[in-house]
């Protein structure tokens, strides 16, 4: 009995320090994927059109010679990650030979995808997004409003306005997530614009996710909402148009206003002004009359246990710990949601739990 006693305590102490150790070099998965898309392996594979072998692969790639032995290192511990998968590479008779060829995780990688993630993974892994994550520390122990201000000394709108390629790379990577959403949103939820006449989308950038609600809804007078230096010489077109002001003064009327990705920017008394501004914008009643908020849902109480493997509910902690860094912002749950809505001046909401690790959420004044 001593002895499985301390067995079992060895395989403890073996499984905390290679659970550590995961967790300590976790970067590398995110660094080494940066890498194949500078490296362009995700098109070249794509290009190719069947099983890529080893050997193929290296040749069309633009590398030093003696670089050539370790792609197979990088192509490894990618295909480990579930970025590409093995398949028996067909004109060749040998069973043993597999080839490369691309997962949904890599195909959203294309350079040239409508939907591509690409813009918002190199966004997020520049060194001017990790350079706050050196100050969390520091930040615990100051009183500034985010380790992206203990870094840079000013809030990431100000930084992305005095740094027009950071700010650049900022646009590529939330317009691309946007293109992304709202498809799914166009596929999967369509009908929560039924009855809208006209939509205002509130910090909607250079317009992507309005330019496609405009488009599928040709009867729908969208405007795109935004800062004046954003939307400053932005083309309008038949149903769509872009008006510069601020969203903690005053939001233009609108049968439905539109929230993506904005009300976890912000803490909860900033939350609640931009909340009751658009609460006040809306002109209508009934079916569209409505705010519509596309952001994370946490789930309540512990999330141990049986979610612990969960993926969504990882990207959810992921992303709220990115916005407590950033901006400072917040995931929320539905019942912090909903005291924001009520103490806005709203009285019901719907969630709908169809986006991946985010929800759209129609809010009823």
């Amino acid at each position: 009995m001593e002895s499985q006693n301390k067995d079992l305590g060895a395989t403890r102490l073996l499984n905390a320090q290679t659970h550590i150790w995961n967790h300590t070099v976790s970067y590398i998965n995110s660094m080494s994927l940066k890498s194949a898309i500078d490296l362009n392996i995700p098109d070249i594979i794509h290009k190719h059109g069947k099983p890529m072998s080893l050997s193929l692969l290296v040749s069309s790639l633009q590398i030093h010679p003696s670089k050539s032995a370790y792609i197979h290192r990088l192509m490894r511990i990618l295909t480990y990650s579930g970025f590409f998968s093995l398949q028996k590479v067909p004109e060749i008779s040998d069973p043993s030979e597999e080839g490369y060829v691309l997962t949904d995780a890599s195909t959203l990688l294309l350079k040239d995808h409508p939907l591509s993630a690409t813009p918002l993974l190199l966004l997020l892994v520049s060194p001017a997004m990790k350079k706050p994550w050196y100050e969390l520390t520091n930040w615990f122990q100051n009183d500034d409003p985010s380790p992206f201000h203990t870094a840079y000394g000013s809030r990431i709108w100000d930084y992305a306005n005095a740094n027009p390629n950071f700010n650049h790379s900022f646009n590529e990577a939330t317009a691309s997530d946007s293109s992304l959403i709202i498809s799914v949103v166009l596929e999967s939820c369509k009908d929560v614009f039924n009855g809208i006449k006209s939509l205002v989308d509130v910090a909607g950038g250079t317009g992507t996710t309005a330019k496609a609600i405009a488009k599928a809804f040709p009867e729908i007078e969208c405007t795109v909402f935004d800062l004046p230096h954003v939307v400053d010489g932005l083309p309008g077109y038949a149903n769509l148009k872009f008006v510069g002001g601020n969203m903690f003064e005053a939001v233009p009327r609108s049968d439905a206003i539109l929230m993506k990705w904005i009300v976890h920017d912000w803490p909860d008394e900033e939350c609640l002004k931009i909340l009751k501004n658009c609460r006040e914008a809306i002109a209508s009643k009934g079916e569209a009359g409505k705010l519509i908020i596309i952001d994370s849902v946490l789930e309540e109480g512990d999330v141990a246990g049986d979610k612990h493997n969960n993926k969504t509910v990882e990207s959810q902690l992921l992303m709220d710990m990115l916005l407590m860094v950033l901006y400072p912002g917040k995931e929320r749950t539905e019942k912090e949601l909903a005291n924001l809505f009520r103490s806005a001046g709203f009285s019901d909401y719907k969630i709908h739990p169809v986006l991946g690790s985010r929800s759209l959420i129609e809010v009823y004044p």
